[in-house]
This record gives C-alpha cells, sequence and structure tokens, in this order.
C-alpha cells in the first residue's frame, strides 16, 4: 500500500510553507545542510517585491510565500517536528521535514525570467 498523503494533516497554508522551504533546503546558496543530523538552517527568508517572490532561480507568486511570515505556521511545524525556529531570523528544517512528501514539490518550480 501507498503511504498516505499528508500524514500529519498539515492545512494548505502549513504545506506550502513547508515545501518553499524544502526547496530552499535543496539550494546550497540559500542553505546549510548538518550531515549528522540531516538539518537544514534556511539562511534568510525571501522577502516578495511586487507580486512575486525569487526563490533561488525560482519565482514564487507573493501569496504562496505568506506563511514565511506566519509565526502560527512556523509553530505547527514545530510542534509536528519538521521545523524550529532557532529565532527569530533563523529557521531549521528537520530532517523529517526535509523528506516529508508535500504533495506539491514541482508545484512552485518555475524558473524566473529575470
Amino acid at each position: 500500500m501507498p503511504p498516505k498523503k499528508n500524514p500529519l494533516r498539515l492545512n494548505k497554508l502549513q504545506l506550502r510553507t513547508l515545501a518553499l522551504a524544502q526547496v530552499m533546503a535543496a539550494d546550497e546558496t540559500l542553505s546549510s545542510r548538518n550531515d549528522d543530523t540531516g538539518e537544514v538552517t534556511l539562511l534568510q527568508l525571501p522577502r516578495p517585491h511586487g507580486n512575486h517572490v525569487h526563490i533561488g532561480r525560482f519565482v514564487v507568486s507573493a501569496r504562496d510565500v505568506s506563511g514565511f511570515t506566519n509565526p502560527a505556521v512556523w509553530k505547527a511545524l514545530e510542534r509536528k517536528e519538521l521545523a524550529r525556529a532557532e529565532d527569530a531570523l533563523t529557521i531549521v528544517i528537520t530532517s523529517t521535514g526535509v523528506e516529508y512528501d508535500t504533495g506539491l514539490s514541482d508545484r512552485f518550480l518555475t524558473p524566473s525570467d529575470h
């Protein structure tokens, strides 16, 4: 039997936020990986300009990154052991969070045209 989709029952905003954090975690210019633990520290959260935001070489709707500035989203991801806020500026994606299948991994992969 295939694994259950979204077994931790994340809501849509939590799923989008985690999926985008996973995109950042896969980019060595946006994150730092701890090889011993499998955790990834996001070096900086993206800031929207206009109606979009750049995440590495991808462009994403500003609406889709709204969870990055929502403390409740990070608290929920922390309760589910997918991420944690080290401080106000540092987000760590746990090894479980890096591997979690959000079902959205290909949704945000539109290369930037500028």
